[in-house]
């Protein structure tokens, strides 16, 4: 299985690096339910926090948030790392995960190194899969973010989830 980095990957010095480790340290701690973390319910809030785990890697990866039952955050995993234009992903891997965390939802998130947030054809042909694959094992997928950089684009609000 892919290992996760711990800070993004790229052209950032070290005391950037740090901040970008402690502000993601701040916001898990807020989010997940071992904080008594708030539920995610602003698609908002859950792409800034997309964008600081996965925008500025430079090679694509895929990663899932785990929530529990009333939506708050059990964990993030980066799952899958590809190339410069893609990750092989696998549903079944994302729905064991799912039931690994007891998650009740599931919501995806891969970043495009190229800076392009616009989601392709492949992006929404895995989002159904994984979707069906979860769908098997009673967990929802409420949410598909593709991001790069400091941006973001949610499926679930273009209607495609």
């Amino acid at each position: 299985m892919f290992q996760p980095s711990l800070a993004p990957v790229g052209d950032f010095t070290a005391q950037e690096e740090d901040t970008i480790r402690r502000a993601l340290a701040i916001l898990e701690r807020r989010l997940t339910w071992q904080g008594h973390g708030e539920p995610l319910h602003e698609p908002g809030n859950v792409g800034r926090y997309l964008c600081l785990r996965l925008g500025a890697c430079d090679r694509e990866v895929f990663g899932a948030l785990f929530l529990d039952n009333r939506r708050r955050m059990i964990c993030f995993e980066e799952l899958f790392a590809g190339g410069l234009t893609s990750a092989e992903v696998h549903a079944a891997v994302v729905a064991r995960r799912a039931l690994l965390h007891n998650a009740a939802a599931v919501v995806l998130a891969h970043n495009h190194p190229s800076g392009n947030t616009e989601p392709s054809t492949a992006d929404c042909n895995i989002t159904a899969r994984v979707k069906a694959a979860l769908h098997l094992v009673d967990v929802q997928l409420l949410d598909h973010f593709v991001v790069s950089g400091d941006q973001s684009v949610s499926l679930a609000v273009r209607g495609w989830v």
